[in-house]
């Protein structure tokens, strides 16, 4: 079974986006991870559930967000992270496609590949695998403490091609359900995620 398990809004302002978020939302105390250091990033990630709504914002100019923001001009979508239960055959997937990948790792805890917008169209799409299943590393130290009730029930992602991608999404994770495709060919990247937040619906944008 696919899942979305993380989705990820890069911000020129951290903590400013993250004080909003967490306002608007009613989100707990967000992790922050120093490991995300290595991509030349500080993030803020919160609980929803057992699902993960994450902010990046680069500290470095070198830092692939920070050419992604100066191309969109704005804070925007950035990144979906999948659970899969075959992280290897997900993988192979995605090779048999042309989806070249731009980052690896392989842990105790947490196998995962994330795989390069320009060949998966709209974003930088992660496809892992925890141990246990119901674990996620990227949540932090305690992260069910800090969960709020609800989940990440779908997200928009605008594309040129709204088929050509959902067929190329479709065929390296296997289920995209709740994922909506949308033409746009002058802006893409995630427009919108869909939550439920203490049993109401919300839109959450960049």
């Amino acid at each position: 079974m696919t899942r979305l398990r993380q989705a990820v809004f890069a911000a020129r302002d951290l903590d400013a986006a993250a004080a909003r978020l967490r306002s608007q939302l009613g989100l707990g105390e967000p992790f922050a991870d120093p490991a995300v250091a290595y991509f030349g990033l500080r993030n803020a990630v919160f609980a929803i559930g057992d699902q993960f709504l994450e902010v990046v914002s680069p500290v470095r100019d070198d830092a692939s967000a920070a050419r992604f923001l100066e191309r969109r001009g704005a804070d925007c979508g950035y990144m979906v992270m999948f659970q899969v239960d075959d992280v290897a055959a997900a993988r192979s997937r995605a090779r048999e496609a042309g989806v070249r990948e731009v980052f690896e790792v392989d842990m105790d805890d947490m196998t995962e590949a994330h795989l390069h917008p320009a060949d998966m169209r709209g974003a930088i799409v992660s496809v892992s695998q925890p141990a246990p299943p119901d674990s996620w590393r990227w949540g932090g130290p305690g992260w069910r403490e800090r969960s709020v009730p609800g989940g990440i029930t779908g997200m928009t992602v605008a594309v040129a091609d709204p088929a050509a991608t959902a067929e190329r999404w479709v065929t390296v994770l296997g289920d995209t359900r709740g994922i909506e495709f949308v033409a746009d060919d002058t802006d893409p990247g995630i427009v919108a995620i869909e939550a439920e937040l203490g049993g109401e619906p919300e839109t959450i944008e960049p």
